[in-house]
């Protein structure tokens, strides 16, 4: 190996060669470890697992379709009922194994008060899964709104 040194024998210019004993050192080291754990790789218990005929049972939860109308009126899956007569249902629904998903239907204009019992009373027989249905098909020209003209702001540059 060659160092540069302070005396002017060889010349000025320092000589530059790149030290590879760090490199083969640490390649030595790693072929050593692998020589060592790839043959634990390879060993695993041999294990005779029992067979299953049973098909794992998918519990299915129904569903059941609230809606309340303009007048506040609630209906169960189609039957109108009272407050009191829809708790007793969804009651009777919640102590189910698998409580069932409430689909909500109400009216837009039905005050929010209506829509909170509503959803109490839902919440405190135990069916805690609710679905709010919408009409997807109104766009907000339908609702009273002006379309806008032209482009939108965030698409000029």
């Amino acid at each position: 190996m060659a160092f540069a040194s302070f005396d002017n024998k060889r010349g000025s210019a320092p000589l530059a060669e790149i030290n590879m004993v760090p490199l083969i050192d640490v390649m030595l080291v790693l072929l050593v470890i692998f020589i060592v754990t790839a043959p634990l790789m390879s060993h695993s218990v041999k294990l005779e697992l029992p067979k299953a005929s049973a098909q794992p049972v998918q519990a299915q939860a129904e569903k059941i379709d609230v809606s309340i109308d303009a007048a506040g009126v609630r209906f169960l899956n189609g039957k109108a009922l009272s407050r009191e007569e829809l708790v007793l249902r969804l009651a009777a629904e919640g102590a189910k194994p698998t409580p069932p998903e409430m689909h909500l239907r109400v009216d837009q204009s039905v005050p929010y008060r209506v829509v909170a019992e509503t959803l109490a009373d839902a919440s405190r027989a135990g069916v805690g899964k609710i679905g709010f249905v919408t009409d997807p098909s109104t766009a907000p020209a339908a609702s009273g709104q002006a379309p806008q003209a032209g482009p939108s702001p965030a698409g000029k540059r």
